[in-house]
């Protein structure tokens, strides 16, 4: 059951379309959201090049606590008027079934902290990464290679979808992530109201076909469909299909080759990582 979402934030202005997203699928399975603020340790800021004075230490140490307390106040306080826009409740307890939040403080780079919150959610949502700031391509990674859970990567702009959710796409190519994919999130595809397969490209010598997996599904009491397609890229195919159809959210399994390779030559993920404007969620 989709019960637990971890939301890493920081101050990089991403939090508010990421707890979005997360907040309607929360809404949606009754699950708690973990707003995990990431807290830069004082160490983090030094510069490695040389040592320091004591004095200039303590000095930056100062700075340092003062930002990132001025950081977390200035979350939390958007994090408070967020969620009572949204009517979701803020507790430490939560109910099962019910949609609540919390916020919790976490010293450590961001990877870090989503390697260590994310291993026991059910979700980890993420912001698309932002290539030109050179903002979270090592989060995404962090969330993808070092959770073992699916991820949400939300767009970076515009608003969460009123029927976010209810019609879901599933790319499907017979392949290990994409098994991984189907099976890591069945709470989503049950919780849809309507569930399409998107089957095209090479697919995997001797995989499993797209009606095959109808079937897994309908033995597990879902509903699919199957939408055949033929593209040169894939990649660029799925998100734009997906819009087409009427789909709020794409699901595919994530970097089948090896990541430095995919970014490399451009494979199916990484061109969706890149250019996708729809939310993903992405299981390797």
């Amino acid at each position: 059951m989709l019960r637990k979402i971890i939301v890493p934030v920081r101050g990089d202005g991403m939090t508010q379309t990421v707890l979005g997203h997360a907040s309607a699928l929360a809404k949606h399975h009754g699950a708690h959201i973990v707003v995990a603020h990431c807290r830069k340790r004082a160490e983090d800021m030094r510069p490695y090049s040389r040592a320091l004075p004591s004095f200039a230490r303590a000095t930056m140490v100062a700075q340092s606590e003062e930002l990132a307390n001025q950081e977390e106040q200035d979350l939390r306080a958007q994090l408070h008027q967020f969620m009572a826009s949204l009517d979701i409740e803020e507790t430490e307890r939560p109910h099962p079934g019910t949609a609540s939040v919390e916020f919790v403080e976490d010293f450590g780079q961001m990877a870090d902290v989503i390697k260590r919150t994310g291993r026991l959610a059910d979700l980890v949502a993420v912001a698309k990464p932002d290539r030109d700031r050179n903002i979270g391509t090592n989060s995404l990674q962090s969330a993808l290679y070092q959770t073992g859970r699916p991820v949400l990567m939300c767009p970076s702009s515009g608003d969460v979808a009123p029927d976010f959710g209810a019609h879901v796409t599933i790319a499907w190519n017979g392949s290990l992530e994409a098994s991984r994919a189907v099976a890591m999130t069945l709470d989503i595809a049950r919780a849809a109201r309507s569930l399409t397969i998107l089957s095209g490209g090479k697919g995997e010598p001797h995989g499993t076909t797209a009606d095959e997996l109808i079937e897994y599904y309908r033995l597990r009491g879902v509903d699919a469909g199957a939408h055949r397609f033929e593209a040169r890229n894939p990649g660029e195919a799925l998100p734009k299909i997906t819009a087409e159809l009427g789909a709020s959210l794409l699901i595919m399994g994530a970097y089948g080759q090896n990541h430095e390779r995919e970014t490399l030559f451009g494979g199916n993920t990484q061109v969706v990582v890149d250019r996708s404007e729809i939310p993903v969620v992405l299981v390797h």
